[in-house]
């Protein structure tokens, strides 16, 4: 079974599991790594020698998993998470690789000097490797252009308010003439879509006022709007955090229509429900709001539709103070970076879908996304990110025991199916201890090309996969680590000034 290509030196480390889960399923294998790259895949029985060899038996190795939905915020609001804690985080959950969101660090990422200020933050204090989006906020238009060329991977923007103000929504105005400036790049703009006109103050203090006032049609009616103008300018969109079924009816005609346009979901809204929200209980606060058990499993049906191409944790914590006192108070954001992956595994195997689909959704499709072809997928070739995954151990899940910077998660207490063993880092074993040596590097967007949405994938439950995510071409180039520099200015309170603001900036 020795893949094509594969290089003849002696590795460095071989991996071997019963059930290795590749592009194609999950098979018998023996992975071998040399400098921090997969160079083959041999028999399970017939490993090569190497300088270490690891035999999992029959605990899974996926690949790293890529998560483009991460709020780490620093610097500014490192007391809320930092690069040091969330990606010790993420480690420890079976993610490599991490894209940290504009907002919520001050500066926000909206010109090259704060893109330069967060990579000093994250310079030398990650222990996975770190991307940044840039932002696309009221008058940065030509910002956005420097931005690309300095190596994010994209745009976010709000079309409602963030919850921040230094970081405000894009009107229709705004929206088309940064759409425009993305396209004549080839850039993404990824868009937290709500319309703000269908928003609205809860009207109390519970989590029904609070689901009631962002109805799904708010996220509808923005989704439409996104793609509308999409269609018109040639831009690549990506809508972000998907809660309501009612958008994927527009996401996937305009999908037909040939429109650029890719969407999301996240753990929470595959996994909870609002039926089960208990009273006071604000760790499940975020925006848009985790929706009805019907609305869950029309999700669950848009992933296996491919309408929903990644699942990615949209991780916004905060400071436990900022989580009371009620749900029309409390900060909305929910923390789950380090539980992801037993998260939905839970579910999906609940619903009978194997690990090759997670590892489609939670690996595979969001690297298609950043474009990190050396990411994703165990292959020669790729970068030796590694997982060994007990898809059968089960753990309650403590707060304080995560390795989050604060003890705020929805699922504290939940039993999960699914448990990290080791994770490799280009074929290092990482350590997720605050004393372990930072071996992420920062990455830069890939040399830009034209990315056509292709056909949807279907995805049925089984022990198969139909079809292997496809990935874009390019290859990354990793940054080296900077030093860390002291943060700038201290964070300011936030304060809703609108309505519907529901102080979220997820």
């Amino acid at each position: 079974m020795t893949s094509r290509g594969a290089d003849e030196r002696r590795p460095d480390l071989v991996v071997r599991s019963r059930r290795v889960v590749l592009p194609g399923g999950q098979a018998p294998a023996a992975v071998a790594v040399r400098d921090g790259r997969i160079t083959g895949l041999h028999p399970h029985d017939a490993p090569p020698d190497a300088a270490e060899r690891v035999d999992l038996g029959d605990v899974a190795l996926l690949p790293g998993l890529v998560d483009t939905h991460v709020h780490v915020n620093e610097p500014g609001r490192t007391h809320w998470e930092g690069f040091a804690s969330a990606t010790r985080a993420a480690a420890a959950g079976g993610v490599t690789t991490i894209v940290d969101m504009p907002l919520n660090s001050l500066p926000p990422t909206v010109d090259v000097a704060a893109l330069d200020v967060k990579r000093r933050a994250a310079g030398g204090r990650c222990a996975v490797d770190v991307g940044f989006w840039g932002g696309a906020v009221p008058g940065n238009a030509a910002a956005l252009r420097p931005l690309h060329e300095a190596g994010v991977f994209g745009f976010k923007c709000f079309l409602s308010p963030s919850g921040v103000e230094e970081f405000p929504p894009l009107d229709d105005a705004g929206l088309r003439r940064a759409m425009a400036e993305i396209a004549s790049f080839d850039g993404l703009l990824v868009v937290h879509a709500e319309d703000p006109a269908l928003l609205a103050d809860p009207a109390g203090p519970g989590y029904a006022d609070f689901l009631g006032s962002r109805p799904g049609e708010a996220e509808r009616r923005a989704v439409e709007r996104v793609v509308t103008l999409a269609g018109e300018t040639g831009a690549r969109v990506h809508i972000l955090h998907v809660s309501s079924a009612l958008c994927l009816e527009p996401l996937a005609a305009a999908r037909a229509r040939g429109v650029r346009v890719t969407a999301e979901t996240c753990p929470h809204y595959l996994t909870l429900t609002a039926e089960e929200v208990p009273p006071g209980g604000t760790a499940f606060k975020c925006c848009p709001p985790i929706r009805s058990a019907a609305n869950r499993d029309a999700l669950w049906r848009g992933l296996a539709e491919g309408v929903l191409s990644c699942v990615v944790s949209d991780h916004s914590p905060s400071t436990p103070d900022l989580k009371m006192p009620d749900f029309a108070r409390a900060w909305g954001g929910v923390s789950s970076l380090q539980l992801g992956l037993s998260v939905v595994w839970t579910e999906a195997a609940r619903r009978g879908y194997g690990l090759e689909h997670v590892v489609r959704w939670m690996a595979a499709g969001p690297a298609a996304l950043a474009g990190l072809t050396r990411k994703g997928a165990i292959e020669a070739g790729r970068d030796a990110d590694l997982v060994a995954f007990d898809p059968d151990a089960e753990h309650t899940v403590d707060a304080a025991a995560l390795h989050h910077r604060n003890p705020v998660t929805p699922y504290h207490g939940r039993t999960l199916r699914g448990t990290v063993r080791a994770t490799w880092l280009r074929g290092r074993l990482t350590d997720a201890g605050p004393d372990g040596e930072p071996g992420g590097v920062l990455l830069r967007r890939p040399a830009p090309e034209r990315a056509e949405p292709g056909p949807l994938e279907q995805a049925e439950p089984g022990p198969s996969i139909r079809e292997r995510a496809e990935l874009g071409p390019g290859a990354p180039e990793p940054g080296e680590p900077e030093p860390s520099r002291p943060e700038p200015s201290a964070a300011r309170p936030c304060t809703p000034s609108r309505p519907g603001t529901g102080r979220t900036p997820a």
